[in-house]
């Protein structure tokens, strides 16, 4: 099962501030929207979503679809909805589920043992 592209989407108290420290480490600003209180760092093939309000925890996340660099895959690659059938199949407990008759974006979540959330996000 190849999930596609990760990041770790961090929770944070302050959005700018965040971003300044992140920049520090060099990481450059990738993608986001600050008046909508998240963005997306990139250093390398490193990424870093920083969302300030949307989420509880810091998550883990992954795109099926996307490669590295956020750029669209060439070729084939494993859909959402046979992502959540294999891993439904396999008596994962999912949280959120897409419809499995859909096309396109869509996304599931689950948490790991130990409570941290996971977020597979399709966006092509």
């Amino acid at each position: 099962m190849h999930l596609g592209a990760f990041s770790i989407s961090l929770t944070v108290k302050d959005l700018a501030a965040s971003q300044a420290f992140y920049e520090k480490l060099g990481f450059e600003l990738a993608g986001g929207d600050a008046s909508q209180n998240w963005l997306v760092l990139r250093s390398g093939t490193t990424t870093i979503g920083l969302f300030h309000g949307m989420f509880d925890r810091n998550m883990l996340t992954f795109n099926p679809g996307w490669g590295p660099r956020a750029t669209p895959l060439e070729g084939d690659f494993e859909d959402v909805r046979a992502i959540q059938a294999r891993l439904r199949d396999q008596g994962v407990e999912l949280i959120e589920t897409t419809d499995p008759d859909g096309q396109g974006p869509g996304y599931i979540t689950l948490t790991d043992p130990d409570g941290n959330p996971i977020l597979i996000d399709q966006h092509v």
